[in-house]
């Protein structure tokens, strides 16, 4: 063997200067010791962690970092840009003007409170820091209009809802962040289960570390995203990394722009780099897929981190992760000044174009009346090819994951198909609380694809012949239809405060309501949009934009 190299140490994802605005949330709770050896050390109380914690998860339900939303506008203003591509940038500022409000969240499922502490070796706390932390998203949670997502398994088969959205997941690391011993540093996030469910591990080798075959790789992998995770997407990819697990994690940090700092070029020392390179490239292969910003066009991701990440020689991990239309991250520090949360944008209205939406959209737009009988409404969506963009009024039924088990199982018992799933449209969705005064919280879609399975069974006995939610759906699904004379209308995953205030007049429990957000209920809409994603003729929109087309390599 030869001999070893010289010892040499460089963290393996080494970052440079913090560039973040912060505001000051609070100077109690902080104070400064002298400790042995002349050292001082910051002390941090409970209080502070808890206070942190509570404002850090508030700001992140409700607003946006103003980067996120100029990339929003942008797609407004690019005459590339697709009419629906440009109708939901339009639709997602909207919305975050409405959240920022402060009463409706921006979306409905408010997400697993995910916190990242780094800890100086100068700062001293009683050593409870995971539990006032939890405690922060127990107060958030709790006080606000968010929704409660976290079930707690009592048997491998029974779950019950929490009823706080604990447990969240806090991770601590011992580590002078920045070089500096007396400061506490945090990434503070709110993962839902759209994007949170779009994170993919592949057990790669050497022989995808060539440009044409990572090109072909990407395009494949990057297509069967879909879109139920609400694009457009601040996608990440990561190449190697010493674990599987450290690779999915170092891809959801990028995903957030927290390595945005790190070198844009390998060396010996085996740190972690950005390839700005290969993120143009992916890029505009992503602009080349047809998907765009949910129903076709360019803007299937905002923008693209690639990570390379050094490997063990037998293993080549790849994670993909994105962050979603949510864009729902913050950082924050301690520092002996006090307690510090990054400063996100508190005016979208700034980002909003002083233009109507007709001059947006040039596509015929179809209303449709949802208090007709079920044949007439499917007579008139027969009308029109998919991406026909609808309008909606009149009642829906909304089920979702545990409601469509439980009819499943009437179902398999000799029972009828309850009449409401015969004489409405079902959509998958599950609200946020009900703030006074209003008629729904935050109520948007959820992912279509977590009831393909029940598609069949359900439209043979009559029901969800039109469905309406978010993202592409299997090939089962569009054989039902054709079968049936069924179809699934796509509605805007993201938009869920906007939905709520313009769009839902009235919400009222029909069946199962032990069940909180998931029992069924009927909702009033008008001018819901939609688009027909899936027909009665067998054709599938999104069935031809996931179809690798790439004949080239990596330039």
């Amino acid at each position: 063997m030869s001999s070893a190299a010289a010892f040499s140490y460089v963290p393996l994802l080494p970052t440079g200067p913090d560039q973040t605005e912060y505001r000051l949330i609070t100077d109690e709770g902080v104070d400064v010791v002298d400790g042995p050896g002349g050292r001082r050390f910051l002390t941090v109380e409970p209080s502070a962690l808890t206070a942190l914690t509570a404002e850090a998860m508030h700001d992140i339900a409700h607003y946006l970092r103003p980067a996120h939303l100029a990339q929003l506008r942008s797609i407004i203003d690019d005459p590339a840009a697709s009419p629906n591509d440009r109708f939901v940038a339009l639709d997602l500022l909207r919305n975050a003007n409405i959240a920022a409000g402060g009463v409706l969240p921006m979306c409905q499922d408010t997400g697993t409170a995910i916190v990242m502490g780094k800890r100086g070796r100068h700062v001293l706390t009683d050593g409870s820091d995971a539990e006032a932390i939890s405690r922060g998203v127990y107060q958030a949670y709790t006080r606000l209009n968010l929704r409660y997502s976290q079930l707690a398994p009592l048997t491998m088969w029974e779950e019950r809802n929490t009823g706080s959205n604990l447990p969240a997941q806090v991770e601590i690391y011992a580590e002078d962040p920045d070089g500096h011993p007396d400061a506490y540093k945090f990434l503070f996030m709110a993962k839902g289960g759209g994007s949170a469910n779009k994170s993919y591990l592949y057990q790669e080798t050497k022989a995808l570390l060539n440009p044409t075959r990572m090109m072909q790789f990407l395009e494949e992998k990057l297509r069967l995203i879909g879109t139920a995770a609400c694009p457009p997407y601040h996608l990440a990819i990561v190449i190697g990394g010493t674990s599987a697990e450290y690779a999915l994690k170092t891809a959801k940090y990028a995903s957030a722009k927290y390595l945005d700092a790190l070198p844009t070029s390998g060396s010996m020392s085996a740190h972690g780099f950005r390839d700005l390179e290969l993120e143009a490239e992916v890029l505009e292969l992503t602009r080349n897929f047809g998907i765009g910003a949910q129903f076709g066009g360019r803007y299937f991701c905002h923008d693209v981190r690639v990570v390379r990440l050094p490997r063990h020689g037998a293993s080549c991990p790849v994670a993909i992760a994105v962050s979603c239309s949510a864009d729902r991250q913050a950082v924050a520090k301690i520092t002996p000044s006090g307690v510090w949360l990054e400063r996100l944008e508190t005016d979208p209205a700034r980002f909003l174009p002083d233009v109507t939406e007709a001059q947006l959209d040039s596509s015929e737009v179809v209303r449709v009346d949802l208090n007709r009988p079920m044949d007439e409404i499917r007579a008139e969506l027969a009308k029109y090819p998919v991406k026909t963009r609808l309008s909606l009024s009149g009642p829906l039924v909304v089920a979702r994951d545990i409601a469509h088990a439980k009819i499943a199982e009437r179902l398999d018992a000799g029972e009828p198909m309850p009449q409401y799933l015969r004489d409405h449209a079902v959509y998958y969705a599950g609200p946020a609380k009900t703030p006074e005064g209003y008629a729904s919280g935050s109520f948007g879609p959820t992912t279509a694809g977590r009831m393909d399975a029940y598609v069949e069974k359900f439209q043979a006995a009559g029901g969800s012949m039109v469905m309406l939610a978010k993202g592409n759906r299997s090939a089962q699904v569009t054989r039902s239809c054709q079968q049936h004379g069924g179809f699934y209308l796509g509605s805007i995953g993201g938009p869920a405060a906007r939905l709520a205030q313009d769009c839902i007049k009235h919400v009222e429990v029909l069946e199962y309501p032990e069940l909180g957000m998931e029992a069924v209920w009927k909702i009033e809409v008008e001018n819901f949009p939609a688009f027909i994603v899936v027909d009665d003729k067998g054709n599938d929109f999104f069935a031809e934009v996931t179809k690798p087309v790439l004949t080239v390599g990596r330039r």
